[in-house]
């Protein structure tokens, strides 16, 4: 049997925000009957932990193996006294010890060589030892598979969640390819010298943005959509509206089609947004950077515990950390007013800040020193990021739908401000 397990063993404090949302979601107890799909020759199971004091969150990665899985459901038994508390993207159970997690409606299929990932939040008492015997459909995984999932078959559709949010699949590229040479219509005032910017004045209202921007569905399309407001605006008279629905599948993002890699090491990004309902205490994501020097995985602007915070989809990664603390330090962003978000990344350093308003957020500050509660959790290893494009949209981990509006969308090698 190959089990890969990656405890992160990160002590912090509990993080209150969660407790409505883990009441909210409280699983039963009862052992749930495997499915009759069978597991393939050299199954595995990832099990990635991330502790504070008396509480964790772990995210479960499924790969089927060298053939398709239709429904699966794992098993494992704690060897602590461990108890679930909330899940998502499965229905898990616990009866004593012993755990059983079974896909949900969208996530039930596994291409060969295809994987899946689930997540969920427990407590424990003494201890919060990794289990280390998983079965896949009954059939116990031997490790007949690579030590880790093929690097040339990209995960399958299920969704990134709430903390930890997985890292999300994709399988599907986007619905809407960009034009090799994309159209432009020059820097608005008020942008500087920045490589992109768009005010939206060249839209066509009530139609899809067009010309510099694409609309994008990473991995499955729902009920997202993104459209160009002629009747709400930050400046001029147009806007990309953005409604945002509850659940994975129904994201949607606008992906500026200029070739933002030639940059340089160090980005600014300035875009004002207006949205409709506060920012949730489940894990959403309102912009998105591919970094391709981390596997091409998103750095990705959002929310959690009702802050703004910045997330890193290799691994999980937060910043600020998600602790009670550190939640504290970071800000809310302002409904149904226009607000200015500022960010800048350097590459060459691995360093990052945040402005809203132009003031800057001080748990959204990575300065290279690991600091308690802020970005200790950031530099768990070494961060150089290769950035490529930008994307403003939503996606929602959980049960949160939003409706945003952007203008004013700028990147540029030097601030370009508000």
């Amino acid at each position: 049997m190959r089990v890969i397990v990656k405890p992160r063993g990160r002590t912090r404090a509990a993080v209150v925000a969660f407790a409505a949302m883990a009441a909210a979601s409280l699983v039963g107890t009862g052992l749930i009957a495997a499915p009759a799909a069978q597991a393939a020759t050299g199954c595995r199971i990832t099990y990635t932990v991330n502790e504070w004091t008396g509480g964790f969150t772990a995210s479960v990665g499924v790969s089927g193996g060298d053939a398709a899985v239709n429904g699966w459901t794992v098993n494992w038994t704690y060897a602590g006294d461990q108890r679930i508390t909330s899940a998502w993207n499965a229905t898990v159970t616990q009866s004593g010890q012993a755990v059983t997690a079974t896909n949900v409606a969208w996530n039930g299929s596994i291409p060969a060589n295809g994987s899946t990932e689930f997540g969920f939040q427990g407590t424990f008492g003494a201890g919060n030892p990794a289990p280390t015997a998983f079965t896949l459909n009954g059939v116990a995984c031997n490790g007949a598979g690579p030590t880790t999932p093929p690097t040339n078959n990209p995960p399958t559709t299920t969704p990134p969640t709430t903390r930890p949010p997985t890292t999300p699949p994709t399988t599907t590229p986007p619905t809407t390819t960009p034009p090799t040479t994309p159209p432009t219509t020059g820097n608005p005032a008020g942008c500087g010298s920045a490589a992109f910017c768009d005010g939206l004045e060249s839209q066509s209202a009530g139609t899809a943005p067009s010309g510099n921007w694409s609309v994008v569905y990473p991995d499955c399309q729902g009920t997202g959509t993104a459209t160009v407001d002629g009747s709400v605006a930050h400046s001029g008279s147009k806007s990309i509206r953005v409604n945002g629905g509850a659940g994975y599948c129904n994201h949607v993002f606008v992906r500026a089609n200029k070739d933002l890699s030639t940059l340089g090491t160090v980005w600014y990004g300035r875009f004002w947004v207006r949205h409709s309902t506060a920012l949730p205490a489940t894990h959403v994501t309102f912009a998105a950077m591919r970094d391709a020097a981390d596997g091409g995985r998103d750095l990705r602007m959002g929310g959690q515990n009702a802050r703004m915070q910045w997330n890193r989809a290799s691994d999980d990664a937060t910043l600020p950390e998600q602790s009670p603390s550190g939640v504290a330090l970071s800000a809310q962003l302002p409904v149904n007013t226009w607000n200015c978000v500022e960010f800048m990344v350097n590459g060459g350093q691995g360093t990052l800040s945040t402005w809203l308003g132009g003031s800057a957020i001080t748990g959204l500050q990575a300065d290279g020193v690991p600091t308690h509660d802020i970005d200790s959790q950031w530099y768990n290893h070494t961060w150089r990021p290769a950035l490529t494009d930008l994307r403003v949209g939503w996606e929602g981990y959980g049960n949160d739908a939003d409706t945003l509006w952007f203008d004013d969308v700028a990147v540029g090698s030097s601030r370009i401000g508000c």
